[in-house]
C-alpha cells in the first residue's frame, strides 16, 4: 500500500470523521488517481497563507486541514509570547496552562463554501488552546480583518479566504498584530509549527457554547463597522468636489457577489454620492458566483452586467470588487463614449496622481513621502513620482511586502508611507489597514472621478493625459495554470531552464539585466557586472531589455499557476501595443505554451 493509499485509509476509518467527508471519499475508492491527487501531499501553507480545492483529503481545505493550520497558529502565538521557550515544550503545554498568554486573534470569512464553518472551527481550535477568538458574525472585507486587529490590538487575525479562486476554493490567511500578513520569517515559523501538527484529525476544538461561557469566542458587534466607514471616509482628499458633484456623477458598482456590498454603500453614502447604482444581480452574497465566469475584476467579461447597467442609467464609471473586496477594478468611458475596462496599472497611475496632485495643491505633500509599488507592476508609477520629487520602493509580488515597508517606515520614522498599489488591482490609501483595501479605492477612484467631470474631463481623457506627459506604457500578463503534482514539476522545468538557459534575446531586443530574486543577484550583462539585490529570496526571474521593456517570470504562491508579467513603454499607443503583442508572442515561445 503506497503512502496516498495508508493516508486515504487512515481518514475513511477514522472514527467521528465528517459524513460528508466521508461520503466523498467512498465515493472515489475505485478512482486511484484520484485519491493520489487528494493525499499525495499535505495542503501548503506558503508565504501567502493557505488556498486549495474544497474537499475530502490532506491535500483540499475542509475542517481538518483548518484545525491543523490553527493549532500550528495557535502553537506559534505562544511561542512568540514567551520568546524564551523551547517550541517542543511550548506544543506539549496543555490549554489551561495556556491561558496565561491571554492571546486575541480576529477571524473574518468571505462569501465561499463553508467560509462561516471554517470560520468558526479556526475559532473553536483557539479557544480549546485558550486563545480568545472575535469572530465577525457575517461575511466582511479583508481590509476590513486587517484594520480591526489593529483596532482590537489583537495578536493575530485569520482571514478564510480564497480571494478571486474559481467557486471550489477555499483559503485561510494569517495576519500579524501590525494587521498585515506574516512577513517571510514569521510566516516560516508558523509553517514549521504546522508541520509538527502530526495528526489532523485528532485536534480537539471546545464545543462553541463552552467558549462563548468562558469568553474564548466574542462575537463582533457593529461597532467595527462603523469605525472602518468613518475610516474610509476620513480619506477623502476633496470633500468639496463630492459635495459639488454628488448628485450628478453617476456610479455603478458591482461587488460580484461578494463582501464589499455594505462598506462601500455606506462608505460612498457617507461622503456624498448620492447617483449610485448596484449590480441588483450580483449584490447577494453567492458562493457560485452564478453570473459570472470568474468573480475577478481583473478579467473583462466580469463587468459584463455592470456594463449594460451604466448604459442603462447612463453612468460615468463603473466599479467592482472582488469576492473579499481587497481589488477594485474600473470601467470608465472613453472620447467615443464606449466603456473601457482598465488595467490595474492605469487605475493605479490614475490614483497616484490624483493623490500627488491634490496633496501639492493643498501644501501635504512631504520629501519624505513614499510610493510602494510590487516588481511586476509598471514603471509608469516611479516616472510620475518622479516629477513630484518623490522616491519608489519596490517589493516583491504580495501586498503583505508593501504592508511591511509601512512598518519599516514607522519604526525608522524616515519615510511616509503615501500610496502602495500592485497590477494586480491592489491599492492602498491610509495604512491604518495595512493590506489592499478595495473599499479605500473605490472612494478614491469615485472621488477622482467627480473632480475629472468637474473640468469637463472623463477618466479615460486624464489617462491619455498621463501617457502624452510621461510615456506610452503598456502591461499585460499570461497565466498559465497547471494543476495537480505534473503541473506542479511543469512549473519547476521551466523555471530551471530559464536560470539554467536565459534567453540573451526576446523580440529582437538584446537582454541588457538579468534579476534573479532567488540567488538575490543582479546581473548587468552589458557592463558584465554583478551586484545584490535587497529583497528577500523569491522564486522569480526578471529580464530587462536594452530599450527598458521587461519580463518576469514566476509561479503563483497561492494558485498552480506560473506567471509571465511583461511591460513596454512606446512613443504612441499604437506602438506600445505593437511592442507589447511582439514580446508576448516571443516569450511563449521562449516557454514552450
Amino acid at each position: 500500500m503506497n503512502l496516498e493509499q495508508e493516508r486515504y485509509q487512515r481518514w475513511i476509518n477514522a472514527p467521528g470523521l465528517d459524513p460528508a467527508l466521508r461520503k466523498e471519499l467512498e465515493a472515489i475508492k475505485d478512482q486511484p488517481a484520484e485519491i493520489t491527487e487528494r493525499f499525495y501531499t499535505h495542503l501548503s501553507f506558503g508565504t501567502g497563507g493557505m488556498r486549495g480545492e474544497i474537499g475530502a483529503g490532506t491535500n483540499r481545505m475542509n475542517i481538518y486541514t483548518i484545525r491543523k493550520a490553527t493549532l500550528g497558529l495557535a502553537h506559534y502565538l505562544h511561542n512568540r509570547k514567551r520568546g524564551d521557550l523551547n517550541p517542543e515544550q511550548s506544543n506539549n503545554m496543555s490549554p489551561s496552562k495556556q491561558n496565561k498568554d491571554d492571546l486575541q486573534v480576529v477571524i473574518a470569512y468571505d462569501c465561499r463554501h463553508q467560509s462561516d464553518r471554517f470560520a468558526l472551527e479556526a475559532a473553536l481550535t483557539l479557544a480549546r488552546q485558550g486563545i480568545k477568538a472575535y469572530l465577525f458574525p457575517a461575511l466582511a472585507p479583508t481590509p476590513q480583518l486587517s484594520f480591526a486587529v489593529r483596532r482590537l490590538q489583537a495578536d493575530a487575525g485569520i482571514m478564510i479566504t480564497a480571494s478571486h479562486n474559481p467557486p471550489e476554493y477555499n483559503g485561510y490567511k494569517v495576519y500579524g498584530p501590525d494587521g498585515a500578513q506574516l512577513n517571510v520569517q514569521d510566516a516560516e515559523q508558523l509553517m514549521r509549527e504546522i508541520g509538527r501538527v502530526e495528526d489532523e484529525l485528532s485536534i480537539e476544538v471546545l464545543r462553541q457554547e463552552e467558549a462563548i461561557d468562558q469568553g474564548l469566542l466574542v462575537y463582533l458587534d457593529e461597532q467595527i463597522d462603523r469605525e472602518y466607514v468613518r475610516y474610509v471616509t476620513s480619506l477623502s482628499l476633496r470633500p468639496e468636489i463630492i459635495k459639488q458633484m454628488g448628485d450628478q456623477y453617476k456610479i455603478v458598482f458591482t461587488p460580484l457577489h461578494g463582501a464589499a456590498t455594505k462598506p462601500v454603500q455606506a462608505v460612498l453614502r457617507e461622503a456624498g454620492f448620492r447617483q449610485v447604482y448596484m449590480v441588483e444581480e450580483q449584490v447577494t452574497p453567492d458562493p457560485d458566483f452564478s453570473t459570472v465566469a470568474s468573480p475577478n475584476p481583473e478579467e473583462h467579461e466580469a463587468f459584463t452586467l455592470a456594463i449594460e447597467k451604466a448604459r442603462a442609467v447612463d453612468a460615468d464609471l463603473i466599479m467592482g470588487t472582488d469576492p473579499d473586496a481587497d481589488r477594485m477594478g474600473l470601467v470608465v468611458r472613453d472620447d467615443q463614449g464606449a466603456y473601457r475596462v482598465l488595467t490595474g496599472n492605469q487605475t493605479g497611475a490614475l490614483l497616484l496622481h490624483y493623490i500627488l496632485t491634490q496633496k501639492q495643491a493643498q501644501g501635504k505633500l512631504a520629501p519624505n513621502h513614499t510610493i510602494c509599488k510590487t516588481i511586476v507592476t509598471s514603471e509608469l508609477g516611479r516616472v510620475i513620482g518622479r516629477d513630484f520629487g518623490l522616491e519608489t520602493i519596490d517589493t516583491l509580488t504580495g501586498f503583505k511586502f508593501i504592508g511591511e515597508k509601512i512598518k519599516q517606515f514607522k519604526a525608522a520614522g524616515d519615510r511616509q508611507f503615501l500610496f502602495g498599489y500592485e497590477e494586480s488591482y491592489g491599492y492602498l490609501i491610509g495604512d491604518e489597514v495595512r493590506d489592499k483595501d478595495a473599499v479605500q479605492a473605490v472612494l478614491l477612484a469615485a472621488e477622482m472621478g467627480a473632480y475629472y467631470k468637474a473640468k469637463g474631463l472623463t477618466l479615460y481623457e486624464a489617462l491619455l493625459d498621463l501617457y502624452e506627459q510621461y510615456g506610452y506604457y503598456r502591461e499585460d500578463l499570461i497565466s498559465v495554470t497547471l494543476k495537480g503534482r505534473e503541473g506542479l514539476q511543469q512549473i519547476k522545468q521551466t523555471m530551471a531552464m530559464l536560470r539554467e538557459h536565459p534567453p540573451h534575446t526576446l523580440a529582437g531586443q538584446p537582454v541588457a539585466v538579468l534579476e534573479d530574486y532567488q540567488t538575490q543577484v543582479r546581473h548587468d550583462l552589458v557592463q558584465d557586472k554583478q551586484e545584490p539585490l535587497h529583497l528577500p529570496a523569491s522564486n522569480v526571474l526578471k529580464f530587462i531589455l536594452q530599450d527598458e521593456t521587461w519580463v518576469c517570470v514566476r509561479p503563483s504562491g497561492t494558485e498552480p499557476k506560473l506567471k509571465l508579467y511583461i511591460g513596454v513603454k512606446g512613443e504612441s499607443l499604437d506602438e506600445a501595443e505593437n511592442k507589447l503583442q511582439a514580446v508576448k508572442k516571443a516569450l511563449k515561445e521562449l516557454v514552450s505554451l
